[in-house]
């Protein structure tokens, strides 16, 4: 399922599904997802984004590599690459350097004892086992494909557009791209013997079952259409050429190219294969758009990851004025390659192209450079946006909704000039 319309249409079906009764609801009850929709479309009311914690420093319970502040900041229990820490790293993002979303603590799990375990109705037979070893000895592929968490940006609903949004008060840094090698999800489920009746395929992940204000969730999982399994996705085990880390989910994670961070389980240990529809938390009361405008039960699920621009730069940078300098920074699109970048130096006055350094492609950022020579000293603006190949530019304002997802208005960066 690689176009837009195809997963639209199979969201628009789920919903309609959803709304009727007629998915199951994979280890959850129906009554506790209804009370979590119902807390999703009230959730601009209870935290604002701007009050989630957030400091900088060396360790974060549950996260096994360092995070030294001048490349994260904490947030919870998660941590947000800061974006000036990737002006020298090229077009993959360096493990030391990528962010981590966690929902609960990073496991360490043992790639000899660990096993991944197909099953479900939508199988010709049983339950099918595959070890490590037997997964590397499967044909690999590689791609190279960023991972960002669908609320990346989610902090600007309140500090731009003076919205109220709950969730972690991301900036700009819940993102990263990177080398993956793997096996296609496609092969290990043709193994399996995925049947013609097959309609979802969740993943789920081996971390700890998460709690949510005292309703278990369970493992974090969230179901694809089997058509999109059998497309691009990868059951990955290696980073940038080196096996997985444990944050970033060894032995084996999900890679699933330009969708939301959240389809891309990591650790995972067991994949259902299902002739009904299958509904979680995670598509559910979780990972779709309430609030004004949206249906009582919100959107369709997330799936594509939306348009967006960031300077490699610290907030409040400072500049020579009477100066030449060179300004970096990255975009990518979650729908199409981006096609062209440009800079605003002046509050969005005036506009002018930036240059790309990477060729564009699909579910990758581009690098872009922009010279500027400040005149004067004092406070400024700077202002990224980028288009993509569909002719989709990033907007002024992002339409609010309630867990501020999907932000891709173009941030403000304010800088000094002296």
């Amino acid at each position: 399922m690689s176009s837009v319309q195809s997963e639209a249409s199979y969201d628009g079906t789920r919903l309609r599904q959803w709304a009727r009764g007629g998915a199951r609801s994979a280890g959850i009850g129906r009554r506790d997802l209804l009370k979590l929709v119902a807390a999703a479309s009230a959730a601009a009311s209870l935290v604002p984004a701007a009050a989630a914690p957030a400091h900088a420093g060396p360790t974060l319970d549950g996260v096994v590599k360092p995070l030294p502040p001048e490349l994260f900041t904490v947030r919870g229990p998660n941590a947000e690459t800061n974006f000036a820490a990737l002006k020298d790293t090229g077009l993959l993002t360096p493990v030391d350097r990528f962010f981590v979303r966690n929902h609960t603590t990073t496991p360490l799990i043992d790639p000899a004892d660990w096993k991944l375990t197909v099953w479900g109705s939508g199988l010709t037979g049983g339950p099918v086992d595959f070890s490590y070893e037997a997964l590397r000895a499967l044909p690999s592929v590689s791609r190279t494909a960023f991972v960002e968490c669908a609320g990346n940006g989610r902090s600007y609903f309140t500090s731009q557009q003076g919205q109220q949004v709950s969730g972690t008060a991301w900036t700009l840094g819940a993102i990263g791209t990177a080398r993956w090698r793997g096996v296609r999800l496609a092969e290990v489920l043709r193994q399996a013997g995925v049947g013609r009746n097959a309609v979802d395929v969740l993943p789920r992940g081996l971390d700890a079952e998460v709690d949510s204000d005292g309703t278990n969730l369970g493992r974090v999982r969230r179901p694809l259409p089997v058509a999109k399994a059998l497309d691009d996705v990868l059951l990955a085990y290696e980073m940038n050429g080196e096996p997985l880390p444990p944050d970033h989910g060894a032995p084996v994670r999900l890679i699933v190219p330009s969708w939301v961070g959240i389809a891309n389980i990591k650790w995972v240990g067991d994949i259902e294969v299902s002739a009904e529809p299958l509904l979680s938390p995670w598509n559910t009361g979780l990972y779709r758009l309430f609030g004004p405008g949206y249906p009582p039960g919100g959107s369709a699920p997330l799936t594509l990851q939306t348009l967006k621009s960031a300077f490699e730069l610290a907030p409040g940078a400072s500049f020579a004025a009477r100066r030449r300098h060179l300004l970096t920074g990255r975009s990518w699109s979650g729908g199409a390659p981006v096609r062209s970048v440009e800079v605003s130096t002046d509050g969005g006055t005036r506009w002018r192209p930036a240059r790309l350094r990477d060729e564009p492609r699909a579910g990758s950022w581009v690098r872009w450079t922009a010279d500027w020579v400040p005149a004067t000293p004092g406070p400024g603006v700077l202002l990224a946006r980028a288009t993509d190949r569909t002719g989709r530019t990033q907007p002024a304002t992002t339409a609010h909704n309630t867990q501020g997802y999907l932000f891709d208005a173009v941030v403000r960066h304010p800088v000094t000039v002296v």
